[in-house]
């Protein structure tokens, strides 16, 4: 640490915390108020991977800085949903180049931080395939509390559509199972005029 300019460091920094106020863009677009930030998801996905528990063949430490570091480039391009009609390479090539710049000012640790995200955005390790399903599935288990929050049963539904099969991870499934579960309750409650 000792070696890294202060100055540099400080422009990282700014971009983490830009991340702290950057609202989730699929949620505006849907008219979901009172949302959460990209950070809050972040910091969400890096709490479930403490569901791993110490006989797991995933390596948890890895799973974690994974989740940290997987939308770090959105504080530079934004949150690019489907319906901004960005071709997804073009999507891919403009946050890869924003992860060089954000990782440009930390030195090794920066490399370190973009060899994450090299591994996530590639899906080819257990833990990074993993981190894509926590990512899927706090997208679902947002959208099912904004539902409840809300009294407004499947208006999130196009999220289920768009994710909820993607899901490899057998217990993530389970858990989207049990989401799935229970907005069939309260959807019929709702329907039967029973309160939500």
């Amino acid at each position: 640490m000792d070696n890294l300019e202060p100055k540099e460091v400080l422009k990282f920094l700014s971009c983490v915390n830009d991340l702290k106020h950057l609202p989730r863009r699929g949620w505006i677009d849907n008219n979901i108020s009172n949302h959460e930030t990209i950070s809050g998801h972040m910091y969400a996905m890096g709490l479930m991977t403490f569901l791993l528990g110490n006989d797991s063949k995933l390596d948890r430490l890895k799973c974690l800085q994974l989740a940290l570091v997987h939308d770090l480039a959105e504080s530079i391009v934004g949150d690019i949903t489907p319906a901004d009609n960005i071709p997804v390479d073009e999507k891919h090539r403009r946050e890869d180049e924003a992860m060089i710049d954000i990782t440009s000012h930390i030195g090794d640790s920066g490399k370190f931080i973009y060899s994450l995200y090299k591994e996530y955005e590639a899906k080819q390790t257990p833990e990074a395939k993993f981190v894509k399903d926590l990512d899927m599935f706090d997208l679902l288990f947002t959208a099912f509390n904004y539902e409840k929050r809300d009294k407004e049963p499947n208006k999130c539904q196009l999220f289920f559509d768009a994710v909820a099969e993607k899901v490899q991870n057998p217990f993530v499934q389970k858990l989207v199972s049990e989401i799935n579960e229970q907005r069939k309750i309260i959807a019929n409650e709702t329907v039967s005029g029973e309160s939500v």
